[in-house]
């Protein structure tokens, strides 16, 4: 839903529905299983970008702590960067495989929309948008462990709270807001420059740059953040999930809590 909302009407002005009217369009039009259009890379991605960014983190942060003699928030922010920019840098086609995918009207496997993507437009097109959303990548990252890290410490320090699942979920919940307030625009011009071939009477983007300047120019500040409540709807529970489970495994293997 939140690359339809994405894509809608664009490159030019006009009344937008909302995320139920797309639901429902979807359900009646397409049936319930287009909502997991695109699952299969979107699992594969995030098994190997997820294991990454959060296994990054830590190594990224100790290189600051051994160099620098400091970890403060600017140095987290900085390693959650390079741990999101790397691991994203590596799994992009996934991603481009998944947009696409959400957006094809025919039924094809995964295998068959890298083909076609592949034959058409050559094997670079498997990075198409890599720019932005190693971007996106980077701030979320950043926005999420460096807030998540920060968040904990001081709950802490200044609430009775103790290490555990409610320390976990309340600093995990704080992170997801964050995360969303602060990638929703960079997600949108991704998925715009992944899916400009795709999107009949678009604007052909040259750049991440040019792809926010013609749409803040053509459709608005506002617009930048289109679909900012299905991104918030997805990524607010994942990072729930993500540090809470995460937490929870790196006790079970005797490491210490993030």
């Amino acid at each position: 839903m939140k690359v339809r909302l994405q894509m809608q009407l664009a490159g030019q002005k006009g009344n937008l529905v909302g995320m139920g009217t797309i639901f429902t369009q979807m359900i009646e039009r397409e049936g319930p299983r287009s909502l997991y259009l695109g699952i299969s890379p979107a699992l594969t991605r995030s098994l190997i970008y997820g294991g990454l960014r959060l296994g990054l983190y830590e190594p990224c942060k100790h290189v600051c702590s051994y160099a620098f003699g400091s970890t403060n928030f600017a140095f987290k922010s900085a390693s959650g960067i390079v741990a999101g920019a790397l691991a994203t840098a590596l799994t992009n086609p996934m991603e481009v495989l998944k947009v696409r995918s959400q957006m094809s009207t025919s039924r094809i496997t995964t295998i068959g929309v890298m083909r076609i993507i592949v034959a058409e437009e050559g094997l670079k097109a498997l990075w198409k948008g890599v720019g932005p959303a190693m971007a996106r990548a980077g701030c979320l990252t950043a926005s999420q462990m460096a807030t998540y890290d920060e968040t904990k410490q001081a709950l802490l320090k200044w609430t009775r709270l103790e290490e555990g699942f409610q320390l976990h979920l309340m600093s995990s919940c704080i992170a997801g807001t964050a995360g969303t307030l602060v990638t929703a625009p960079i997600d949108m011009i991704k998925t715009r420059l992944m899916l400009q071939r795709e999107a009949k009477g678009a604007r052909v983007y040259r750049n991440g740059f040019h792809c926010a300047y013609q749409v803040v120019r053509t459709e608005g500040v506002k617009s930048l953040y289109k679909g900012g409540f299905a991104t918030f709807a997805r990524l607010g529970p994942q990072t729930a999930i993500t540090f809470v489970v995460c937490e929870k495994l790196r006790g079970l293997a005797g490491m210490t809590a993030i």
